[in-house]
């Protein structure tokens, strides 16, 4: 058995202590539930539309009435016990109407984001690629884009009967341009890359660049300006419903109910106040989710685990 002995330090020098530990080691969080803790913009936004979607998809199980049902004796009712929102000048329930409203702004808004982000990143992809394209197309969306959207959805409504498919279309034209111009930047910096000038000159097709080595990078930025196309929407719609130009007033649309109390809004105030609150939640969330998107995806501004 031998024993351990401690050699002493010569004379004149000390053994100094051992330092902390300054690089500690990141919590990696992984999952969906580490990105929502490291990112609690999309958490809230997320939540917030989440529950958004659920008030528009079981609204006829939330105690709403018919929100078309016209009931004279019980027009202009404050708020109360019976009729949580009160109710219009002809008597409908507003908090029926509200929630109802949700599906028609829900619907307008997605599908907008939807449509005009596949059809602006095709038109960005390629004329961004394809260098004989580029003048062709950019002329064409700087034209739309010299039409401020309100007007240009405006003059393309007046041209169709008011439906919510018509609605759709003409702020999806309104929006194309946006997001057209926002791939066509990224593909400009992205085809001088090297990888991409190795995939030319080994023969790839054209088309297999763009899907292979391109595409996957213009996702990023296309998702992030998706959102904001979304609350853009939703608040042309609510325009164009406001000023008489989008859905029918048949169809319980918070631009709707707007537009029918603006004319009591000194006396009733209620009337216009609680679409309009909703309205305000809806596109706060959609930003929330586009902000956190945003500061996720780029690595500029992502934070540190």
């Amino acid at each position: 058995m031998t024993a351990t002995t401690t050699t002493s330090p010569p004379p004149g020098l000390v053994i100094a202590p051992a330092l902390p530990d300054l690089m500690v080691a990141p919590k990696i969080r992984r999952g969906a539930i580490g990105f929502l803790r490291n990112h609690p913009t999309v958490a809230i936004g997320g939540a917030l539309l989440l529950l958004l979607v659920i008030i528009g998809v079981f609204a006829p199980f939330l105690f709403t009435v018919d929100p078309t049902a016209i009931a004279p004796a019980k027009r202009t009712r404050l708020p109360s016990a019976d009729f949580w929102f009160g109710t219009d000048a002809l008597g409908r329930d507003i908090y029926s109407r509200v929630l109802y409203g949700t599906r028609v702004s829900l619907t307008v808004g997605l599908s907008v984001a939807l449509a005009a982000s596949l059809i602006g990143l095709t038109i960005g992809l390629v004329a961004g690629f394809v260098r004989w394209a580029d003048g062709v197309l950019m002329r064409c969306m700087d034209g739309l884009m010299s039409i401020p959207p309100i007007l240009l959805a405006v003059a393309l409504m007046a041209l169709t009967r008011g439906s919510v498919g018509n609605v759709i279309l003409a702020i999806t034209i309104a929006e194309i341009p946006r997001v057209a111009r926002l791939v066509r930047g990224v593909v400009l910096s992205l085809r001088e890359q090297p990888y991409v000038d190795g995939a030319v000159a080994s023969g790839t097709r054209t088309p297999m660049v763009i899907l292979r080595h391109i595409l996957p990078n213009t996702t990023a930025p296309m998702l992030v300006q998706a959102t904001y196309i979304c609350a853009s929407a939703m608040i042309t719609e609510a325009i164009l419903s406001f000023i008489g130009a989008g859905t029918p007033p048949t169809i319980p649309s918070w631009g709707n109910i707007m537009a029918e109390g603006r004319a009591l809004w000194q006396v009733k105030p209620y009337i216009v106040f609680f679409p309009a609150a909703f309205l305000s939640v809806t596109v706060l969330a959609v930003n929330l989710v586009g902000d956190g998107l945003r500061d996720a995806l780029d690595p500029r501004m992502a934070k540190s685990p």
